[in-house]
């Protein structure tokens, strides 16, 4: 199987909606992505400061340009609707968004947590409309004091209703059944990205956690009590801190950050069956499988660069680039749409498809 690139739009936030963005963190975790049932358009989910915005960008079939290196060239297109979500918002600046689909095809979850690690949950029809306004808050344990820092965020793909927040500067995981408590996990060094394992080998899908957390990739099993949970302790190169973290159906994990490289792990063992180097210019601060095929693999860095690569070979097939710093880059739950959120206003969108 080899994929190749349907499309590439790129349609701007109008200025009404936001002015300046606010700046966030390195870790690019502010926007999600829904495409509709049939195809045609996509629901952009976008976090700026306190509020979370959605625009509806049309996914129309379009011929897809190249320059050199396999480069896309994007194709102007138009936001069709945008708007303030309508939920109570956020005390401080808003980390990571993440889009959670539930039991339901027709109800999506809408997840964000801020900088002091309070988490909203809101629940969603395809069409993007609040359904119970708010569906739950949860605030911090430590009630929010001290200093902020990034947030990180992720759903279990098995049960929505599982979520686990990380906070940097606290060095800590709260794992949240809904708005109830599970479980604190605590950290050695600063998490900077968290992801629920598919098919780990280990257990159900929503007890196995990975973290990159400093230069480590630590798996966590919410069901042990000796280390804390922590399961297993892997070491990438000393000082090169890794930024992005996740996981494939097969139960592969992918670690990237600032070493440039992407590493593939297997869990039945956590040896490392591949390692891509100097994939990307500059650090590595968001990756994603491919869901048509897991040997494909998204990495997006702060080069303003999304590549689309085959990890075992070590080759991309073909990459596109944002027009400044990334605030937001993410990848569809079930089909290999991937978009990023730039400082100037511009979103990126890519269509990925099976090669004829």
């Amino acid at each position: 199987m080899v994929l190749e690139a349907r499309s590439l739009r790129k349609a701007a936030v109008p200025c009404t909606l936001i002015e300046n963005p606010s700046p966030g963190n390195l870790q690019s975790t502010r926007l999600a992505l829904h495409v509709n049932e049939d195809g045609s358009s996509c629901l952009v989910y976008i976090a700026s400061g306190c509020h979370v915005y959605k625009l509806l960008i049309p996914m129309d079939n379009s011929s897809v340009r190249k320059g050199k290196e396999s480069l896309l060239i994007p194709v102007q297109t138009q936001v069709m609707d945008s708007s303030l979500v309508n939920r109570c918002p956020h005390r401080s600046e808003i980390q990571s968004i993440v889009l959670s689909e539930t039991e339901s095809p027709a109800y999506l979850v809408l997840g964000s947590v801020d900088d002091y690690g309070h988490l909203m949950v809101s629940k969603l029809d395809t069409s993007g409309k609040d359904i119970d306004q708010l569906t739950y808050s949860v605030l911090p344990r430590d009630s929010g004091v001290g200093e902020g820092s990034w947030a990180g965020l992720c759903f279990s793909r098995s049960q929505w209703s599982m979520a686990a927040v990380a906070r940097s500067f606290c060095k800590s995981i709260d794992v949240y059944d809904q708005d109830i408590h599970v479980r604190s996990l605590h950290t050695l060094w600063y998490p900077s990205s968290l992801n629920f394992l598919e098919n780990s080998g280990h257990g159900s899908e929503n007890s196995i956690l990975a973290v990159a957390e400093g230069c480590q990739l630590t798996i966590w099993d919410l069901r042990m009590k000796e280390n804390g949970g922590c399961l297993q302790r892997i070491s990438g190169s000393l000082g090169d801190i890794f930024y992005a973290v996740c996981s494939s159906p097969t139960g592969n994990v992918a670690v990237g950050g600032a070493d440039r490289t992407v590493t593939i792990y297997d869990p039945r063992r956590w040896s490392p069956i591949s390692r891509w180097v100097h994939c990307s210019k500059y650090e590595i601060t968001g990756l994603a499988f491919s869901s048509l095929d897991p040997d494909y693999i998204y990495i997006q860095g702060v080069d303003y660069e999304v590549l689309c690569g085959q990890w075992k070979e070590c080759e991309k097939v073909f990459s596109f680039r944002g027009d400044s710093n990334w605030l937001g880059f993410s990848k569809c739950c079930n089909r290999d749409v991937v978009g990023g959120w730039c400082d100037s206003g511009s979103i990126f969108m890519a269509d990925v498809g099976v090669k004829d």
